[in-house]
């Protein structure tokens, strides 16, 4: 099966975010073609969200949460994207500013 490139993919979520009326900026840019993409997700006073692209049992795409207890502070979240681009020069970073909640993931999240 044919891979969405990397940089529609992103075209796509600031839409999706925009359609929503929530700010989303693309914090790092990656490979085009085949670049990992990170999401971020900023909920404010709630924290921050951090997702990486998984694959579940059944090869579908899924999600992994990078801070499984919950919602870090935007300080960690940072330094995890930071560590996340020394392994990765292709990755890509989105952020989306969310305070109400509004910004759901379609795929599910998996479980660590």
């Amino acid at each position: 099966m044919a891979r969405l490139k990397s940089e529609l993919r992103v075209q796509a979520w600031l839409r999706r975010a925009g359609g929503l009326g929530l700010m989303a900026a693309v914090v790092r840019k990656g490979e085009p073609e085949s670049g990992t993409v990170i999401l971020k997700i900023n909920r404010h006073a709630a924290g921050c969200e951090v997702y990486s692209p998984a694959t579940d049992p059944n090869g579908a795409s899924a999600w992994l949460r990078a801070f499984p207890k919950g919602p870090a502070s935007e300080v960690e979240a940072d330094a995890y994207l930071q560590r996340q681009t020394k392994y990765d020069p292709d990755l890509w970073v989105l952020e989306i500013e969310d305070p109400k909640g509004l910004f759901v993931l379609e795929e599910p999240i998996l479980k660590a």
